[in-house]
């Protein structure tokens, strides 16, 4: 059995995988690279931004896990399209800051796109089989 049919057989594990994420990419923006900020380079303002919007994904990926009993592909659309959306917008960050961020600092951030590019495309693959499965 790979992932996709796993997570499609339980799909409220796939909102606790993004809430464990969302957690701990808002502790890392909010902690470990505001308070080490000269090996990272992205201003403070800006990583004050980013957590607050992992903080929101974190709320509404675990209240998704909690609350959430049937009819889950719409749900896991909004989040796989809000961390799409957050993808996008770190891109234009690291474009827009590329001069003052240092080569660790890009360098997180190229990874967190990755990953969570990595979940984006897993989401999408488990909303679709589990509509097909509610459809069937």
């Amino acid at each position: 059995m790979d992932i996709v049919d796993y997570l499609t057989e339980k799909p409220k594990t796939l909102f606790l995988v993004d809430s464990l994420g969302a957690m701990l990419t808002a502790f890392f923006l909010f902690v470990v690279l505001r308070n080490f900020n000269e090996y990272f380079g992205m201003p403070l303002s800006i990583l004050t931004y980013l957590s607050v919007i992992a903080v929101v994904f974190w709320v509404y990926s675990t209240s998704c896990f909690f609350m959430l009993k049937d009819n889950f592909a719409p749900f896991i659309i909004i989040i796989s399209s809000a961390n799409l959306l957050y993808c996008i917008l770190t891109i234009w960050l690291i474009m827009v800051y590329y001069p003052i961020l240092t080569n660790m600092g890009i360098l997180y951030f190229l990874v967190e796109i990755l990953l969570v590019c990595g979940l984006v495309y897993l989401e999408i693959k488990v909303a679709v089989e589990v509509r097909k499965n509610r459809l069937a």
